[in-house]
């Protein structure tokens, strides 16, 4: 069986976009997968939507799927780092609750790694508007980027990032409890 992959998706208040988040998840041609929804004390619609979706679904996908909810509102690092610690996969990956992913996503970035033995990749992305509807703009990255590079531009977006959890080890990918937590983990990673 290939390798399994760790989906962390952090969520607040996300009832407008999670349903279309976790579909583009089940949509993968990847197929073995975990999706790990954390709750940061949503007070809209965001539970209902997750629960009602859960009804709807296959029970082998189903299954695959983890909610956890946060007894007290903990902030988005917080969150990702409750989900990172119950990740199982060798890949970690994390997806906003109001992003989406293309079909081929997943396996397309595990062939990659895996061609160029990385512990740690990301992807360009296309920005898209309320409707999810892609709006042409384009970001392309580099195929390498090193620290100072990261430092003058930041191109990673977490919705793109995939990690080698057997290379760089789960402690390693929890994120500060700081503003631009994500790119904070970033640019440690980096600079190791």
């Amino acid at each position: 069986m290939k390798d399994l992959v760790s989906i962390v998706v952090p969520m607040h208040n996300a009832e407008l976009y999670i349903e279309q988040t976790i579909k583009s998840v089940l949509g993968q041609t990847y197929a073995n997968w975990e999706l790990i929804l954390v709750d940061d004390c949503s007070t809209d619609e965001t539970l209902r939507v997750v629960d009602l979706l859960l009804e709807e679904i296959l029970p082998q996908q189903k299954e695959r799927i983890h909610v956890i909810r946060l007894r007290e509102n903990v902030g988005a690092a917080n969150t990702r780092n409750a989900g990172t610690e119950t990740a199982k996969g060798r890949y970690l990956c994390f997806l906003d609750a109001d992003d989406l992913w293309k079909e081929d996503k997943l396996e397309k970035q595990i062939a990659f790694m895996e061609d160029n033995k990385a512990a740690f990749s990301f992807t360009s992305y296309e920005f898209g508007d309320a409707d999810a509807v892609g709006t042409g703009k384009i970001v392309c990255v580099p195929k390498q980027i090193v620290y100072k590079q990261a430092l003058q531009n930041t191109t990673i977006f977490t919705s793109t990032v995939m990690f080698d959890v057997s290379a760089l080890g789960l402690e390693q990918l929890r994120m500060p409890d700081i503003k631009s937590e994500d790119s904070a983990l970033w640019f440690k990673l980096l600079r190791t």
